[in-house]
């Protein structure tokens, strides 16, 4: 069997009494895409940070592409990708003078290689064009391509598609999966439930601990203690405050129009719809459904509390 890509064994960063990260374990193969998964502030910038060896561990130690981040930090930021949540681009240079520069920093020469990864990630139309003036979907490809201008079999995306719309998040996604087909393997953090669907393994990040890490079926299937129910009703707050205070509900939310709520696998949708109607509840509708990533991860949240 390979080596791990990355192997992290009770990685642990304390700034003074606040522990941001707290005896991390987990380790990535080759061609994975690993989803970081939490709330901002979780830890989980801090932990990529010690992963390029910009932060010493605490406690704790870790290993990318076989170097130690450590004691051989220089040799990992030279063999991976890194993309900051705050896009680190030059905003008076164009395109392609920030592919260029990347590049010479990675001692990246000569513009065919710039013209592969303007066509990778789709700017060869606005590679004239400054960057300060693109979009952020268009700053975000671009700064997808610095990260990987040097070829990096391995890449760090923290928050990649923070404050971009939803489109630019899906084409974004599309981009990672051609780098992952062409070999590469990646480690992509984000706030967003929705997003971590994309990644073929997730771990869910909470106040700096890793509470699991799996397939996203599989974490729906183990870590949720029954079932989810869609639930509509009028008036609609007072059903919420029904559902609350009701036995055979272990948690209820409000999800947009509706209300979501997570009971143990022996209630049914007549046991929720009867006692909605019993506390005056008008238009009841009980559906079940498929959980999401985020009732995991409150589900895991409320267990460790």
């Amino acid at each position: 069997m390979s080596e791990p890509v990355i192997l992290v064994e009770g990685l642990t960063r304390r700034f003074g009494d606040f522990t941001a990260v707290d005896h991390v374990s987990f380790q990535v193969s080759a061609r994975e895409v690993v989803g970081y998964l939490g709330p901002n502030g979780c830890g989980k910038t801090t932990t990529i940070r010690m992963l390029l060896g910009l932060l010493i561990p605490s406690e704790g130690r870790a290993s990318v592409l076989g170097y130690d981040v450590v004691r051989q930090s220089e040799q990992v930021r030279a063999r991976v990708g890194y993309m900051s949540q705050k896009f680190a681009l030059y905003y008076d240079l164009t395109v392609r003078e920030n592919l260029a520069f990347y590049g010479g920093v990675y001692g990246v020469q000569g513009g065919k290689r710039l013209d592969e990864v303007l066509d990778q990630v789709g700017l060869r139309q606005v590679q004239r064009e400054i960057a300060g003036e693109l979009s952020a979907g268009w700053r975000q490809r671009l700064a997808l391509g610095t990260a990987i201008v040097h070829r990096p079999k391995l890449l760090f995306l923290d928050e990649p598609t923070s404050g971009v719309d939803p489109t630019a998040r899906r084409a974004f996604w599309d981009l990672i999966y051609a780098l992952v087909d062409q070999g590469v393997t990646a480690l992509v953090t984000t706030h967003y439930m929705d997003e971590a669907e994309y990644c073929g393994r997730v771990g869910i990040m909470r106040d700096g601990q890793l509470l699991a890490m799996d397939t996203p079926s599989s974490l729906k299937a183990n870590s949720l203690p029954g079932r989810a129910w869609d639930v509509s009703g009028e008036p609609l707050l007072p059903a919420l405050t029904a559902l609350e205070k009701c036995e055979c509900v272990d948690r209820a939310g409000l999800a947009g129009d509706h209300l979501r709520a997570i009971t143990p696998k022996k209630v049914t949708a007549r046991v929720l719809k009867d006692y909605l109607q019993q506390a005056s509840i008008q238009n009841v509708k009980v559906k079940r459904v498929e959980p999401t990533l985020e009732d995991v991860f409150l589900a895991l949240a409320t267990r460790r509390n």
